[in-house]
């Protein structure tokens, strides 16, 4: 009975929010709602909100892990990433707890630990829009994943502290976890391509990783953030984070559903979360000038500290830990708010820098950026976006015809992979306005298209178009309705992959039987 209710409340408010023009998972918070209101009414169990933690937890665990598995450790020691996380962490905590002391009159212990509740930002909603958008790899997508990291490290610091908690002795051994790198490397390759390698993604992740870290009186969470780290440098990484998309999905309904269901707000809550709703502005301002001072550019910038403009599902747990009951609705409450304010606007980043792009250019520092573009190509006649699987073929089929070809990726890690192997690639980002306008195409004479997100590609269309390039664009797609979307764009010839995968297989299989009867008939 109790999933039967979730996911059909889920489902409904998901469809309601889906044709409003929201994310799905904004429906997915008042679906919570509902249930806590109208549950009673519709005999839904005692046992639900106990259900639904459990789920929620699972689904944190997996997103976590599926984040580890695009991370790289050296990510994390970057200055912006501990500047930034530190920074933001200590005057956020600062302001916030003066504000409640003097304007709110809440006692000054009490007050610390609601702000440093409020100070950290979502892993799970960052992952969640940087994932659908795919730029977890991307450089803003990889500094704020960076940051919240540090931050959740910061709440593990203060839950042991403030909740008296502390790690066993037997917590040292996780300093041992890279020795097993070679042995779940190992694991990995027998486990086939099948529903082993879910299972043993999910035992990781839960078991090992969730599990194994409680035990030691670590975070759970952590522990899952860090067996995927140390699977991520596998050839096979992204093909797990893959096999689980679907299972992590179905779970982390459960965890929106458990934000909703926290308590029914009353009208002091309600305000509650209502004044620090309006002071997300401002929290984001903070991320922006802090990127900004460690010569981040203006779109990273913006980009990045959108996407930390919200309140922490772990500033929940926090709570839970160190603070009286009284106060974890009004926190649940204002999590979900930032939800609802967040999700929409980080699904409108890319137009919103757009239009403020002039403005936001103008805080950038005057030196060389970690995130600089280039401004020229060479002499490449040929440009590939996406330097993926499709992309390095592509880029090594031209290669091999002797023809000057140049490829763009925004994941900096995978740049410096094909860089090593001789390749001539860049790294840029194509949904990005600013590399096209720096951009000088000089003897460009055709652009292949072989990024996975449409309205990256679609972005890259129209700006080469604005530019004036008018040599050939051909587009990979995914989906048959993406083509007419594309040539109304200026792509001349679209690719279906899947379809263009069977043409191959064809040609080759064709290829083999003629060779063969070839053979047979020179043997007579």
């Amino acid at each position: 009975m109790i999933e039967v209710l979730a996911l059909s409340f889920a489902f409904v408010f998901g469809v309601l929010v889906r044709l409003a023009g929201l994310p799905p998972l904004v429906g997915f918070l008042a679906a919570g709602f509902a249930l806590n209101y109208y549950g009673p009414a519709v005999g839904l169990p005692e046992a639900a909100g106990p259900v639904l933690d459990h789920v929620a937890h699972l689904g944190v665990l997996l997103l976590l892990f599926t984040v580890g598995l695009k991370l790289r450790l050296r990510n994390l020691v970057e200055p912006v990433v501990i500047g930034g996380a530190l920074l933001h962490f200590l005057v956020t905590t600062g302001v916030f707890a003066a504000g409640l002391v003097l304007l709110a009159g809440v006692e000054p212990r009490t007050a610390v630990l609601l702000a440093v509740a409020l100070a950290f930002s979502s892993t799970v909603l960052a992952a969640k829009v940087l994932e659908a958008k795919r730029e977890l790899r991307a450089f803003h997508g990889r500094v704020a994943i960076g940051i919240l990291i540090i931050q959740d490290l910061i709440a593990l610091a203060v839950l042991s502290v403030a909740g008296g908690h502390t790690p066993t002795p037997a917590a040292l051994l996780v300093l041992g976890l890279p020795l097993l790198r070679p042995a779940l490397y190992w694991l990995l390759d027998i486990a086939g391509h099948d529903e082993l390698v879910v299972v043993m993604g999910a035992v990781l992740a839960i078991a090992v990783g969730g599990q194994g870290f409680e035990l030691l009186g670590l975070s759970p969470e952590l522990g899952a953030l860090a067996m995927g780290v140390l699977l991520s440098g596998h050839s096979r990484a992204q093909e797990i984070s893959q096999a689980l998309w679907g299972v992590k999905e179905v779970f982390l309904v459960g965890f929106f559903l458990q934000i909703g269901m926290a308590g029914l707000p009353d009208t002091e809550a309600l305000l509650f979360a209502l004044a620090f709703a309006a002071l997300l502005p401002l929290k984001g301002l903070l991320f922006f000038a802090l990127l900004i001072l460690f010569r981040l550019r203006g779109r990273n910038a913006f980009l990045g500290s959108l996407s930390l403009s919200c309140y922490s599902e772990f500033g929940l747990i926090v709570a839970s830990g160190v603070l009286d009951e009284r106060w974890l609705v009004p926190l649940a409450l204002t999590v979900a708010l930032s939800f609802v304010i967040a999700a929409p606007l980080n699904r409108l980043s890319h137009p919103l820098f757009d239009r403020f792009e002039a403005f936001l250019r103008r805080f950038e520092r005057r030196s060389h950026h970690p995130d600089e573009q280039p401004v020229s190509l060479g002499s490449a006649e040929l440009l590939i976006l996406g330097m993926g699987r499709t992309g390095t073929a592509a880029f090594s089929h031209l290669a091999g015809q002797g023809i000057d070809v140049a490829g763009i990726d925004a994941d900096p890690a995978k740049v410096a992979e094909h860089q090593a192997q001789g390749r001539s690639v860049v790294y840029a980002d194509a949904e990005d306005v600013c590399f096209w306008n720096g951009l000088e195409l000089g003897p460009l004479r055709g652009v292949i298209l072989a990024t996975p997100d449409l309205e990256g590609k679609l972005i890259a269309v129209r700006q080469l178009r604005r530019r004036g390039f008018s040599g050939p664009i051909v587009a990979q797609i995914m989906y048959e309705d993406e083509e007419a979307r594309m040539r109304r764009a200026g792509v001349d010839e679209v690719y279906m992959a899947m379809a263009g995968a069977g043409i191959g297989l064809a040609g080759t299989a064709w290829e083999t039987l003629q060779r063969k009867g070839r053979r047979r008939r020179s043997g007579r």
